[in-house]
Formats: structure tokens, C-alpha cells, sequence
């Protein structure tokens, strides 16, 4: 169908929600909504019976699904599973994420995600390179012998062109003076993590084009009375955007209150963090010879330290609206709207809006995914 409607379903906007409205769908694209009563004849139309219908889920960091790790499988196939494991539970645009690697692992998964983009793999926006130019005192999970330091190499590789969306996480206390500029002048969107970097640290970085803050709380500075830390940084500044990892296990969900309040809607990402299980069947898996499994919802190595996560999108949102009181409108802004417009995207997705690609959710009155739509294209399976 190059040409349909979607009925039956409260249509989520950034603002507000729209009872009794059919959404009009051609050539990929919506072009508005009308009441139902008004639908011309000559339209396919789609009852979807009920729920919402909202705009796909956009995940920032997503370093497996389906049973697949990225860094285990660089490959335009492995990029292809995650995706497709991911769309079950609304996603529609994914940043698949290498986790801190060597270079010749990092070059052959920019080369794979190259080509998984000019081959259109459905749902993939680009690519997110978490390391591994980070600080061995905040590691969490990422093995430090990985790690190594930012020279002309490394900006050369990361600087790349890419047709996709390319983000680095980079701990900025140890960036050479200008290196988060050169990127950002290159195009790459850069987030501070994994950092041991103070206040005025980063502060700095942020004048030199910071983009945001990766998995917030977790793995840097903290929010003090006297030292405000990387975290408070984040959530005094009004032009970045931060992750928030809405498992109830990362983060306290007080804590993801007052970031909610502090920073407001926009400045928020729901991202999982998530590790091979998502989508797939293991409840193990191993991470540069760690074995890691799924423990009370979340993914933790040998000692304890979490490992990535066991959430998927759809979760996310449902635990915004039960554990932090956010309507739907506001957990569906978290989940699309600020994503999108955090890479630049917020012109082609994110929203249901005239003229924006048609990638779209449908939950039921559980609030759970029955099918999504990439640039009109369906998937009937869901959750």
C-alpha cells in the first residue's frame, strides 16, 4: 500500500493526544490526519482496534539484540539482527553501539555499518562508538586494556564520512585541547562518559561543542554541594541532551526525577543500554571472556557490575509513565522526539508530524507493541 490510513487509535503528538482521527500515510510519508467520518473512500484504511498510535522509538545506545553483540559480529548481518530484535518493541531507528575495542575491530564496524546503511538495513540511523577513549577509573563493564589514548590515527578514523549519524563517547578530561571541536566541525556528535571529568572540566568540553551525555549518573562524576561534578554540569546546561537508563536498577528512580525536573522533557533520551538478550532467548552471554548474565532484569558480570542492560524500549516507556509519573505524551517525547532531535533528525522523525517519515508505533490499551511502521513499511510482530 503506497497510499493508507490508520484508525482507531489515540494519536500521540508531542503535546497532546487526538481521539476519532484517521493518520494519512503516502509514499512513506504522513501528510496530516482527519477525522474519521472524513476519510475519503478511495484510502486503504487500517482499524488498529484501540491504544495508541505513536511515533517510533529512537535508542541512542543499543549494543546487541537478538541474541547478537556487535562487537561479536561486525558484520552487515549481525547489524541486521539487532535491528530487527529491537523493532519488536517499537524502535524504528537505533544506534547500534560498539563497545570499547580494538582499532582494527572499531574500523571494520564502521566499514559494516557503511554498508548496512547503503544497503538500507531497516531502522539503522548510524552508528554510536562508546570507547575506547575513556577513563580506566570509570570502565564499569569495558575492559581497560582496550583503552587507548586520541591521536591524529584516531581522529582520522572517527572522522570518517558517513551517510548515517555517528556519535562518540569519549571521557573529555582526557581529549587532547580542540579534539571534541575537530569532531563536532566533522559532523560526529560527541558525548562525555565513562569520565572522571569535574564541573569545569566539563564545562569546557561543552564550549567546545559537547552533544551530550551518555547513560547519565552512571560512570562519572557526581552531583555535590561544593563540586557539581559531570552530572550537574549536565543538568544546569540547556543545549545538550543525556541518556537516562529507566530500568529502576541503574539509577534510583528518585534520582530520575530530578533530572526529569531539573533538565525538563527535552533534555531527556530514554536509551536501554542493551545487551544480546533483548529480543532474543539467552539469559547469558560472554563480553571480552567475561561471563555475563540476566540478574533481576539486568545484565551483570562475574562481580556484580552491571553489564549493559536487559531493557527494551517499550519498557522504558512503560516504567517513565509507572515509575516516574510521566504521561505517555511525555515518555513518547523522551523516547522519539528528544533522540531525534539530539542527532539532528528532528526534520525527518521523531514526531507525528505533516511531512516526516512514517515511522510509527502502535501500543495497545497495555501499552504494549502490536506492530511498527518504517517509512510506511509494516512489521505485524511485536511483543
Amino acid at each position: 500500500m503506497s497510499r493508507f490510513a490508520l484508525s482507531g487509535a489515540r494519536i500521540v503528538l508531542p503535546t497532546s493526544e487526538l481521539a476519532g482521527q484517521a493518520l494519512l500515510i503516502e509514499a512513506g510519508r504522513i501528510i496530516g490526519w482527519l477525522p474519521v467520518g472524513q476519510l475519503p473512500t478511495d484510502w486503504d484504511r487500517i482499524d488498529l482496534g484501540g491504544g495508541w498510535l505513536a511515533p517510533g522509538f529512537i535508542d541512542t545506545q543499543v549494543n546487541g539484540g537478538g541474541d547478537v553483540l556487535l562487537n561479536d559480529s561486525p558484520t552487515v548481518e549481525g547489524i541486521r539482527a539487532i535491528a530487527a530484535a529491537h523493532r519488536l518493541f517499537g524502535t524504528t531507528g537505533i544506534l547500534p553501539t560498539l563497545i570499547s575495542d580494538y582499532a582494527s575491530v572499531v574500523d571494520t564496524a564502521i566499514e559494516a555499518m557503511e554498508q548496512a546503511l547503503a544497503a538500507k538495513v531497516p531502522g539503522v540511523l548510524g552508528m554510536h562508538i562508546e570507547g575506547p577513549h575513556l577513563n580506566p577509573v570509570k570502565k564499569g563493564i569495558h575492559d581497560d586494556k582496550r583503552f587507548a589514548p586520541i591521536d591524529d590515527a584516531v581522529l582520522a578514523r572517527l572522522s570518517q564520512p558517513s551517510q548515517g549519524v555517528r556519535l562518540v563517547t569519549l571521557a573529555p578530561e582526557l581529549a587532547p585541547a580542540g579534539t571534541i571541536r575537530h569532531l563536532r566541525d566533522k559532523g560526529i556528535f560527541v558525548a562525555a562518559g565513562h569520565s572522571m571529568a569535574d564541573y569545569d572540566q566539563t564545562r569546557v568540553a561543552l564550549t567546545e561543542g559537547l552533544s551530550g551525555f551518555t547513560h547519565l549518573f552512571n560512570a562519572m562524576t557526581q552531583l555535590g554541594s561544593r563540586e557539581p561534578g559531570m552530572v550537574g554540569a549536565a543538568l544546569e546546561d540547556r543545549a545538550t541532551q543525556f541518556g537516562l537508563i529507566v530500568d529502576g536498577l541503574h539509577v534510583h528512580p528518585a534520582a530520575l526525577k530530578v533530572a526529569i525536573a531539573a533538565r525538563g522533557i527535552d533534555g531527556v533520551m530514554l536509551v536501554t543500554d542493551a545487551m544480546p538478550p533483548v529480543g532474543g532467548h539467552a539469559t547469558e552471554f560472554t563480553l571480552f571472556g567475561q561471563h555475563i548474565r540476566v540478574v533481576d532484569g539486568t545484565c551483570r558480570g562475574p562481580d556484580g557490575t552491571l553489564a549493559g542492560s536487559a531493557l527494551n524500549m517499550a519498557q522504558a516507556v512503560r516504567n517513565a509513565m509507572d515509575m516516574l509519573g510521566c504521561t505517555l505524551v511525555e515518555a513518547s517525547r523522551m523516547a522519539s522526539g528528544t533522540p531525534a532531535a539530539f542527532l539532528g533528525l528532528a526534520g525527518e522523525t521523531g514526531s507525528i508530524a505533516e511531512g516526516l517519515r512514517a515511522d510509527l508505533v502502535h501500543l495497545d490499551r497495555d501499552r504494549r507493541v502490536t506492530r511498527t511502521w518504517i517509512a510506511g513499511e509494516v512489521s505485524e510482530q511485536g511483543e
